[in-house]
C-alpha cells in the first residue's frame, strides 16, 4: 500500500502516523531535567567580589613562594643525609615509543610474560631465539657508570666514603611493581630460557651479589625504569648516611670522585654529571615551585590593582554623568 509523504504532516520532524496510531514525537519529556527547568545559581561578578579575590590570592601566594624559594636555595646548608645523583642531558625518556617499550607483567615476575614478552618491547623483545629479560628500550638503555667517592686525607691517602645502594627506590616500586619470577630455585634458574638486553654486559640475575637487590628488584634498575618527564633529569644513585650528630655527613675537605665510564652519551649529544644534595621539608632543591607561586601571586595582585583603578575611574565618570543630567 503506497503512502503519500507531505512535510507539513510531520509531527516534530517524524513521518505521519497511520490512522488510529500514536503520534511519534522527538520532543523531550516534560520533566524539569529534560526541559532545563532545574534551579541554578550563577554568581554575579562585581568589583566588590572580584577585587578582594585577586588581592587575597596575591597576599597568600607571594609569601608562600618566597618561603619555598629561600628554603630551596638554602638547602645545602641543612645538615643531614646526603643524596648522590647522576644526571643526564638531552636524553628524551618521555618519547612515546620509548615509554611504552616495556612489559610490566614481565617486570612483576609473571612466568608467561618472562618467556613471551609484550610486542611493545620490539625491537628489544627477543635475541638469539630467546626472550630478553628485561625487555624493551628503557631497560636496554640503563645507566651503568660506576661512581666512587673518596675523601683525601692529610697524607693524600684516599679514604672511601660509604655509599648506600639500598633505599634509593620508591617503596611501591620495590615491593609491588617489580618482582622476580616465583620459586625457590637460584635466581639464575628462574631466569632460564632468557637472555640479557643487547647493551648489557651481564644478565639481570647478576646485577648484585645481594639476593634482596638482584634481578628485577635491583634498585638501580628500578630507579632507571621510572622514566623522566624532561630531557634533562637526575636520578638517585646512592645515599650517604649521617653517622652521628657529632660528625657531619661530609666534613669539609678535599674529595676525589672516581668514575668508571661505561655509558656513552656522544650518540645523542648528551652530558653526564654527578650531584650531591641534601633535602629539606619540601624535598630536594627545586626553585621552580617557589618561582611559580611568586609569579601567580604577583600577577593576581597586579590584576587586582589594575581592575581597582579601572573600577574607580568608570564609577566616578558614571556619577559625574548622572549629576550633569
Amino acid at each position: 500500500m503506497a503512502m503519500n509523504y507531505n512535510a507539513k504532516d510531520e509531527v516534530d520532524g517524524g513521518p505521519p502516523c497511520p490512522p488510529g496510531g500514536t503520534a511519534k514525537t522527538r520532543r523531550p519529556d516534560n520533566t524539569a531535567f529534560k526541559q532545563q527547568r532545574l534551579p541554578a545559581w550563577q554568581p554575579i561578578l562585581t568589583a566588590g567580589t572580584v577585587l578582594p579575590t585577586f588581592f587575597i590570592i596575591g597576599l597568600i601566594f607571594i609569601p608562600i613562594g618566597i618561603g619555598i624559594f629561600v628554603t630551596s636555595n638554602n638547602i645545602r646548608e641543612i645538615e643531614g643525609n646526603v643524596f648522590m645523583y647522576y644526571g643526564l642531558s638531552n636524553f628524551y625518556q618521555n618519547h612515546r615509543r620509548y615509554v611504552k617499550s616495556r612489559d610490566d607483567g614481565q617486570l612483576n615476575g609473571d612466568p608467561s610474560a618472562l618467556l613471551n614478552p609484550s610486542k611493545e618491547c620490539e625491537p628489544y623483545r627477543r635475541n638469539e631465539d630467546k626472550s630478553i629479560a628485561p625487555c624493551g628500550a628503557i631497560a636496554n638503555s640503563m645507566f651503568n657508570d660506576t661512581l666512587e667517592l673518596f675523601q683525601v686525607g692529610n697524607a693524600s691517602d684516599l679514604m672511601p666514603v660509604p655509599l648506600k645502594k639500598k633505599g634509593i627506590a620508591w617503596w611501591t616500586d620495590k615491593n609491588v611493581k617489580f618482582r622476580n619470577p616465583p620459586g625457590t630455585d637460584p635466581l639464575a634458574e628462574r631466569f632460564k630460557g632468557t637472555t640479557k638486553p643487547v647493551n648489557w654486559v651481564k644478565p639481570v640475575y647478576m646485577l648484585d651479589s645481594d639476593e634482596d637487590n638482584n634481578g628485577f628488584i635491583n634498585e638501580d634498575f628500578i630507579v632507571w625504569m621510572r622514566t623522566a618527564a624532561l630531557p634533562t633529569f637526575r636520578k638517585l644513585y646512592r645515599l650517604i648516611e649521617r653517622r652521628n650528630d657529632l660528625h657531619p655527613t661530609l666534613p669539609a675537605g678535599r674529595y676525589y670522585l672516581n668514575i668508571t665510564y661505561n655509558y656513552p652519551v656522544h650518540s645523542f649529544d648528551g652530558r653526564k654529571r654527578m650531584i650531591l644534595s641534601t633535602i629539606s621539608w619540601m624535598g630536594g632543591k627545586n626553585p621552580f615551585l617557589g618561582i611559580a607561586y611568586i609569579a601567580i601571586g604577583s600577577i593576581s595582585f597586579l590584576l587586582g590593582v589594575v581592575l581597582l583603578v579601572i573600577n574607580h575611574k568608570y564609577r566616578n565618570s558614571s556619577n559625574t554623568a548622572d549629576i550633569t543630567i
